[in-house]
């Protein structure tokens, strides 16, 4: 172990030599918004294409899900939020930890290739992001692949973005691989963009997981499960009731919540029989989605690390929206600000289910600093004179692990297979000497590394 730890060492001591490319001094209140969990009204005007289409909707149905409600706000292919918008940085609605510091992503770039060592370096190795947002952290990453090249010289590496975006997978293509990508001939394709790296690695598109090819892979998704559709349930007298969207009959240009008077299948079938809180968030979509991950590192190998802003099922009402980088009423104006919802990680490791081994979640600060983060940030100030880089790498140290700012409110979360954890059989032989059995090989971030 302590061979592997040292090497573990001597990867992170190759990378990072790089001054920061990113301004940290984006203001922390844009991150610390999204981490409130009431709304706040908003004063402008609704935005009457998507409204209207939600509207009709419901004077044809009746009142509808929480979850269908996101699902239109964010991803409607005409007039959807994520369709529409380019919502990250500081002019946009929110920013992300890859934004915010480079090291995020390079800490995490070391992450991939600890966990490709320690399931015994397989010759294939795929990095599948999910919700790649700007392409800030698979950049990162990649960074960290390019300085880390003799590692994995013999390794067949390829990306894989999950996007659903049209105008961010264009931003992403942009950002890494310049003019070196292009469209699929047919819409149909499961691949609709592809392109390469100025490095030659090849880079592919996909509008769903279920498309990215089998193999050896590892999953990373920052920020992405939030932003997946909720239902809302609320405890009664008579039971679990959904809490659903609907028109307010005093004002019909403007939308409200309201309670079911009776069962519907959602609160039927996806409210445990055992729970205690009165209002409960259930993200079903974001249980198939682990459960796809699960059975493919399960079958193919490889682990999944999910970084987000969530509890461990403790928190009742955290469904709100974001526009400007101000927390906005989540019926106001719909498309015209992000939804998301705090993740329940009791809730993904359930659905996980026993073919996976689950770690976590812990908070981004033990992560990070598990990780290396503080010798980290002392390379690079040794290897950086510019005062004013010094005070970024500092700043973004802070915003990434500060109790106060990022460091408690954002979990990581992984997914394993139990091979990775499990201490193989002793081998017997005919000789008597005793032999050390292997051991497993510790899992970065959610282990502390010492390197002795």
């Amino acid at each position: 172990m302590r061979a592997f730890l040292f090497k573990t060492q001597q990867l992170m001591n190759r990378v990072f030599i790089r001054p920061v490319s990113q301004s940290a001094a984006v203001r922390w209140r844009a991150a610390q918004s999204r981490l409130c969990c009431s709304s706040c009204p908003d004063q402008e005007m609704p935005r009457p294409s998507m409204l209207r289409h939600l509207t009709s909707k419901i004077k044809a149905t009746g009142p509808i899900p929480v979850a269908e409600y996101m699902r239109e706000v964010l991803t409607n292919p005409v007039t959807g939020y994520y369709v529409r918008n380019d919502m990250l940085g500081p002019d946009g609605d929110f920013i992300t930890s890859p934004e915010i510091s480079q090291i995020f992503g390079e800490l995490l770039g070391v992450w991939v290739i600890s966990e490709w060592m320690g399931a015994g370096q397989p010759k294939q190795l795929q990095l599948v992001e999910l919700g790649p947002g700007k392409g800030s952290l698979a950049s990162d990453v990649l960074r960290v692949f390019s300085q880390l090249q003799s590692v994995l010289s013999d390794a067949s590496v390829s990306l894989h973005l999950v996007e659903v975006s049209p105008a961010l997978s264009r931003l992403q293509a942009q950002n890494l691989t310049v003019n070196r990508s292009q469209d699929a001939d047919a819409e149909d394709e499961p691949v609709y963009r592809h392109g390469e790296t100025t490095a030659g690695l090849p880079v592919s598109w996909y509008r769903c997981l279920d498309d990215v090819p089998t193999g050896f892979s590892i999953f990373l998704a920052h920020e992405f499960f939030d932003a997946l559709p909720i239902h809302k349930f609320q405890r009664t007298e008579k039971g679990w009731r959904e809490v659903m969207v609907d028109i307010d009959p005093e004002k019909p240009d403007r939308l409200r919540f309201v309670v079911t008077p009776s069962p519907t299948l959602a609160s039927s079938t996806l409210v445990q029989a055992d729970e205690r809180r009165d209002h409960v968030e259930v993200c079903a979509e974001g249980g198939v989605i682990i459960q796809q991950l699960a059975r493919r590192i399960a079958e193919d190998g490889g682990a999944a690390l999910i970084a987000d802003y969530g509890h461990d099922g403790t928190k009742t009402d955290t469904f709100r929206g974001f526009k400007g980088h101000q927390l906005h009423d989540v019926l106001e104006s719909p498309g015209s600000a992000d939804l998301t919802a705090d993740v329940d990680f009791s809730y993904l490791r359930r659905m996980a289910g026993g073919g996976v081994a689950c770690l976590g979640p812990v908070n981004q600060r033990t992560f990070l600093k598990n990780m290396g983060i503080d010798t980290r940030l002392q390379v690079l100030l040794r290897s950086c004179s510019d005062s004013s880089t010094r005070q970024q790498l500092i700043s973004g140290y802070d915003m990434l692990t500060s109790p106060a700012k990022m460091g408690e409110r954002f979990h990581f979360f992984s997914l394993l297979q139990h091979s990775r954890l499990t201490k193989p059989k002793r081998t017997e032989g005919l000789k008597l000497e005793k032999k050390k059995s292997p051991v497993p090989l510790p899992v970065a971030g959610f282990t502390e590394l010492s390197f002795s």
